[in-house]
């Protein structure tokens, strides 16, 4: 189910710029469930505008990665704090919440484009280090996610510029 945003004047929906946060933020928070208990994570992560998709990667054990297995659906959230209005009683943001399916990689050359997509997002200097991720053997056995992203909103401070 699909609801409206009560706050008209605080939504956004055109397809750029919603991708734009996407691109612009280091970490995403994400939502999900298993077995009727919610967990919550932040993680970094790297925006796929082509594919329309994040890559994060991971330990290989661990709780994020049980309740993806058990139920790939997630919510996420990213969001860029723009601070609190002092004397306004109010708090300036943007923010883009989207729903989404998780699946792990297993590919090689998918695992390799992800890391690409993630460090040049996330690295002020990408090549520094892109040789030594993408070369290592180690990147066959790293946990690598994709969230496919189904549904995607977008809220804000009026006048806040995208």
């Amino acid at each position: 189910m699909i609801y409206h945003m009560r706050r008209i004047d605080k939504e956004f929906s055109e397809p750029e710029s919603l991708r734009k946060v996407l691109r612009s933020t280091e970490y995403v928070t994400l939502a999900m469930v298993k077995d009727g208990e919610p967990y919550l994570v932040s993680l970094s992560h790297g925006y796929d505008e082509d594919r329309h998709c994040i890559y994060f990667h991971s330990a290989d054990k661990g709780k994020k990665l049980d309740f993806m297995r058990s139920n790939p659906v997630v919510w996420g959230q990213a969001l860029i704090d723009h601070g609190y209005a002092d004397g306004e009683c109010s708090h300036r943001y943007i923010s883009v919440m989207f729903k989404g399916k998780v699946d792990f990689i297993n590919d090689i050359e998918e695992k390799r484009h992800a890391f690409r997509v993630m460090m040049n997002q996330l690295e002020p200097s990408p090549e520094s280090i892109m040789g030594r991720l993408l070369g290592s053997e180690e990147l066959s056995s790293t946990v690598v996610g994709k969230i496919s992203i189904e549904h995607m909103t977008g809220k804000k401070t009026p006048g806040l510029p995208i």
